[in-house]
């Protein structure tokens, strides 16, 4: 007997468990920080080139588009490593049943909120 295939495959309509959820954005999340350790290394690079380039680096940090952006990367770097903890945690047998998955996934949520919201404070 074949089995049904699924007929909706609308990513857009397909509404994904709090768990699924979590673990994308902790993929994309890592992904995203691969891109964007490559701008923090142009910085980097720009700041300790002489003098007048670190004078460059310090002003591009000082306009809001650039804190715009070192705040993306610490929310990205926030996310990334709370999920990363939870998987931790998971990997020692803690919080693997359905229920458990689900506070946990939660949690990630609403600590990670406090967190980037504490770093937009900190960066502005």
């Amino acid at each position: 007997m074949i089995k049904p295939r699924p007929v909706n495959l609308d990513l857009g309509t397909i509404s994904l468990p709090v768990t699924a959820k979590a673990s994308i954005l902790h993929r994309i999340s890592g992904i995203f920080l691969v891109a964007a350790v490559a701008v923090l290394l142009y910085l980097l690079d720009l700041s300790l080139g002489s003098e007048t380039s670190f004078d460059r680096a310090t002003e591009i940090l000082g306009s809001g588009v650039a804190r715009l952006v070192i705040w993306v990367v610490l929310a990205g770097l926030i996310y990334h490593a709370v999920a990363g903890v939870r998987h931790l945690i998971m990997d020692l047998g803690v919080g693997e049943t359905l229920e458990g998955g689900l506070r946990g996934a939660r949690a990630v949520f609403a600590v990670s909120a406090v967190l980037i919201i504490a770093a937009g404070f900190w960066v502005w």
